[in-house]
């Protein structure tokens, strides 16, 4: 065997109002936090109410930012870092899905390197974050089991991964702030976990620690399958959906994604297209491209499913078709996509632009 290095600091807590059970945890951080998520999905959802109640109880000041907008800009994260720097923040606690907590990633780095810029997110891989702790209110990106921050660059017209790695300290899941989510969201972002779940497997990185991770997140993700088709979204199909994300996130911790992430960036940034439907309409053309068909074929048992053709069935008849996105943007997407070298070198053999070209007019209708 091959040397292998696996590393994943984050502490995982599952279990029916985590954050009200485990409110001391808080305290090893600091007297100040700074909470960041979204406008309304964790007010309704209720994690927005655990989080302040058990810092009220532990006697820990707060700020609230709230205006983590969907793939969230480099401007919203200096904002979030102005405003944790004016008030000394020791410590953000991510709320949301993978914008928020991504973002907390982001401005963390900011706020404890008070003369950094946004332009030190890409060049200054030794810039360390205060803490983070994430809890996760969707079921797709995995963020709070891995160290990377998605961000949107509107300079550079698409979405990038800060260089810096922040792992949260702690993943706090509970299942109860799934149940609000509506039903196209939880399949978009579901689909998002299942494009981890496979490009990681698929990746030249792939070990096989993160092998035995993706292969239960994938059985995990089959065992929902029908009751995804049907939209039956009980808690417990919700609980292990939440399961395969957060694993997935362990899988791609180590071996990162591939080829659907890098060509979905551009389907998200130019077309509005939901990150897990922009991947998820290009997996199945990408695992036709892969060469291990060993692999293939061991993906597709685990989710229960015959051939890559029912995989694309699920996933068009799930996700529907993407048609807006002309030939000539294809091209232009497939010339960037071929510079994207921390992608292509996570895939098993070459890829030429003709191969990016190809998977991307087999799965867009034109």
């Amino acid at each position: 065997m091959d040397f292998m290095n696996y590393y994943m600091p984050t502490k995982i807590l599952l279990v029916e109002d985590v954050v009200l059970k485990n409110s001391s945890l808080f305290n090893n951080f600091g007297e100040k936090a700074l909470i960041v998520t979204g406008k309304t999905s964790s007010i309704i959802n209720g994690s927005l109410s655990d989080v302040t109640s058990v810092l009220q109880k532990e006697g820990i000041l707060y700020d609230i930012f709230n205006s983590v907008e969907e793939n969230p800009s480099l401007e919203t994260v200096e904002n979030i870092a102005e405003l944790g720097r004016v008030q000394k923040s020791n410590f953000i606690i991510g709320i949301g899905g993978g914008s928020p907590i991504d973002a907390s990633k982001a401005a963390g780095v900011l706020i404890n390197n008070p003369t950094a810029t946004r332009y030190n997110l890409f060049d200054s891989p030794h810039l360390k974050s205060i803490p983070v702790i994430a809890v996760p209110t969707t079921a797709g990106t995995g963020t709070e089991t891995t160290p990377y921050s998605i961000v949107t660059d509107n300079e550079l017209q698409t979405k990038r991964g800060i260089c810096q790695r922040v792992f949260p300290e702690y993943a706090l899941l509970d299942v109860k702030y799934l149940m609000f989510l509506p039903a196209q969201i939880t399949i978009n972002t579901s689909i998002d976990a299942l494009s981890h779940l496979v490009e990681g497997y698929m990746s030249s990185k792939a070990n096989v620690v993160s092998d035995a991770l993706a292969e239960k997140g994938l059985k995990l993700f089959g065992e929902c399958l029908n009751m995804i088709k049907e939209k039956d979204f009980t808690c417990i199909v919700r609980e292990k959906l939440m399961l395969a994300s957060t694993i997935a996130g362990m899988v791609i911790a180590q071996s990162g994604t591939s080829l659907p992430h890098g060509m979905g960036y551009a389907l998200t940034y130019s077309h509005n297209i939901p990150h897990g439907k922009a991947n998820g309409v290009l997996l199945k053309s990408y695992l036709d491209f892969c060469l291990d068909e060993n692999k293939v074929r061991k993906i597709l048992y685990l989710l229960t499913l015959e051939n890559l053709d029912d995989l694309g069935d699920f996933l068009n008849a799930m996700l529907g078709s993407v048609n807006t996105v002309s030939y000539e943007e294809m091209c232009s997407y497939a010339d960037k996509m071929v510079l994207n070298n921390d992608k292509l070198k996570n895939h098993t053999s070459p890829v030429t632009r003709e191969d990016i070209l190809k998977i991307y007019t087999d799965s867009l209708k034109i």
